[in-house]
């Protein structure tokens, strides 16, 4: 193993046991992340409590300095390599990875959320060691650090072993909830687009309904959403050059793939070739989005749009609104539906500050009631409470931003993928049933 290696290890190693063994101001801001974080964190991740070291050293601060700062303070014998060394790591992040290479003393792994290519490798022979049972193709979550030309691994390894497409799409899914922070941690090009892309969706869904916040029957905001969603879609075709009025067929034929191949990719899919003749790239390049089920069915529906927050639905708005204008709070009426806006995820702080604006006196003292917390002010304690909660009190990129080319391919070929399993399954039951 390269000297430098071996010395990028001894200085973990110290970094790591100077966060463990700290006293003060330190362990009271560690104490603190990990608490934020396991309270954020589900159920899948809660034994990632080993993570939560390495995640502080790169992430954390206490007050206005991070852990590597501080370390740097209070060892001044170390050399100017190794203070550079360690000011780089900074810089380091948590990935979900593919291995693509294997390595003498390495890997050359992919980041599955920025398809940015890195060589990593083990800083000691003990972790060179248990790496040697990893496969070309497995997946890894871990965190790696800067090293001269390439990087180390800087914290433990979970690997969930080689993931078809629908799996991964999955994980990629479970990455984003736990780590969204990370999910284009190495390219803030992405990140910047993506955001821009919420804002985008946001000024869209005003100009289309008139208003940031609609109500109306469920079906019926079901239509709207629909054509709301096409409505988007054949504009940006329209940007692109792309001709929302062509069918798949006719753009098939133009590229010179015949009907035989068109109907051969099709049965591929499990899809009745018929429908490409009809089907407008529209349809194709982003397809019908439909509420769930619920939704549609609902009496009624609210539906927001924020610039950070994206787009949510709830069924139940206008009755936690009755709430608010009540003149004598009924606490047997009001607990079931302010638990459910504290526990759902889908009742995000966005929309908490909604109700904030629309009435903060009725709001606070139902949440006293409700809580049983007299002395509970909703100025100073609501973020508190959403902590408690598990609610985020700083906008994570919602469903509606754009994702990487590379992504949304995947994610389009897993649910082609799961649709061609449940093509199948249905005709073997078909055949299974024949003569019964």
């Amino acid at each position: 193993m390269d000297a430098i290696l071996e010395q990028a290890g001894k200085l973990k190693e110290a970094l790591t046991d100077f966060v463990f063994d700290a006293e003060g101001d330190l362990a009271v801001a560690l104490e603190t992340f990990s608490a934020e974080q396991m309270a954020l964190a589900t159920q899948q991740e809660m034994n990632q409590r080993n993570l939560l070291v390495d995640r502080f050293i790169a992430e954390g601060k206490v007050g206005q300095k991070t852990p590597i700062k501080l370390f740097l303070e209070a060892h001044t014998d170390l050399s100017s390599s190794d203070r550079q060394l360690l000011q780089r790591w900074e810089n380091s992040f948590l990935g979900l990875f593919e291995i693509i290479t294997i390595l003498d003393d390495g890997f050359e792994l992919m980041n599955w959320t920025t398809a940015k290519h890195y060589i990593v490798k083990p800083t000691d022979q003990k972790m060179q060691e248990s790496m040697k049972r990893y496969k070309i193709g497995e997946i890894l979550l871990t965190q790696i650090a800067p090293l001269e030309d390439y990087w180390i691994f800087s914290s433990p390894c979970r690997t969930f072993g080689k993931l078809g497409k629908p799996k991964l799409a999955v994980a990629i899914g479970n990455f984003k909830q736990n780590y969204g922070l990370h999910l284009y941690s190495d390219a803030p090009d992405l990140l910047a687009e993506a955001w821009i892309s919420v804002e985008k969706s946001h000024q869209d869904f005003v100009k289309f309904f008139g208003d940031d916040e609609i109500t109306l029957p469920g079906y019926q905001l079901n239509q709207k959403f629909t054509e709301f969603q096409n409505t988007n879609l054949q504009e940006k075709l329209e940007a692109t050059g792309l001709d929302g009025t062509k069918t798949i067929q006719d753009l098939a034929q133009e590229a010179g793939i015949s009907s035989d191949e068109i109907e051969s990719v099709a049965t591929e899919m499990g899809v009745d070739p018929t429908v490409f003749n009809s089907q407008k790239i529209t349809k194709m390049v982003q397809p019908k989005m439909e509420l769930p089920a619920y939704l549609k069915k609902a009496e009624q529906v609210t539906a927001f749009s924020h610039p950070r927050w994206g787009q949510s639905f709830l069924t139940n708005y206008s009755d936690f609104k009755k709430l608010l204008i009540e003149d004598e709070v009924n606490v047997s009426n009001a607990e079931t539906l302010v638990m459910q806006y504290l526990k759902s995820p889908e009742v995000n702080y966005g929309i908490w500050q909604k109700l904030v604006q629309q009435d903060p006196k009725s709001l606070e003292l139902i949440l006293q009631k409700v809580l049983n917390r007299p002395t509970f002010v909703l100025k100073q304690d609501l973020s508190s409470l959403m902590k408690e909660f598990k609610k985020p009190t700083e906008p994570i990129l919602p469903e509606s931003a754009s994702v990487p080319l590379h992504l949304h391919t995947l994610f389009q070929d897993a649910v082609i993928e799961v649709n061609k399993d449940k093509s199948k399954n249905k005709a073997t039951k078909k055949a299974s049933g024949k003569g019964f």
